[in-house]
């Protein structure tokens, strides 16, 4: 679905408050920060998720971003063990604006607790006017922005 000609994946979860996804295969997901949340956040210096064997809770740092003019913390849309980082990003952070929900992605954590989170993600026809108000409130500077802006997560 494409929502302000931003892609957003239809197999995809999302946490939009914070502007992260996760796309599960398995018994794990492989998690990364919305289109929009990239478009937000304006340019990346710098992408770091947590090391793999950490414990990450939904809504809780999974990685963190050196922004124009701010560090911030990018949260987790699920709850498990990171089991994977994308170690293309220590020299490449450019790939999560240029590709998202392909080469952008941040980590594959192993679930422990999906039912619970699948409660707070959105998922399918839900997902369109969810991301079309979270635009809109930070056009209007209302609100969080999730990950996308200064002071966010």
């Amino acid at each position: 679905m494409t929502v302000d000609g931003l892609e957003f994946p239809d197999d995809l979860h999302y946490l939009v408050e914070e502007q992260v996804w996760a796309r599960r295969e398995g018994d794990s997901a492989v998690v990364g920060i919305t289109a929009l949340g990239v478009q937000l956040s304006g340019e990346l210096y710098m992408c770091r998720p947590k090391v793999s064997g950490s414990r990450v809770e939904q809504g809780k740092s999974i990685a963190v971003a050196e922004l124009a003019k701010s560090i911030v913390s990018v949260r987790s849309p699920v709850t498990g063990t990171v089991v994977e980082i994308n170690a293309h990003l220590a020299t490449e952070p450019q790939r999560v604006h240029q590709d998202p929900y392909g080469s952008g992605w941040l980590a594959r954590v192993r679930l422990s607790a999906w039912d619970g989170d699948r409660a707070r993600l959105l998922h399918g026809a839900a997902v369109a006017p969810a991301m079309a108000h979270h635009a809109w409130l930070y056009r209007r500077g209302e609100g969080d922005a999730g990950t996308a802006h200064e002071g966010g997560t």
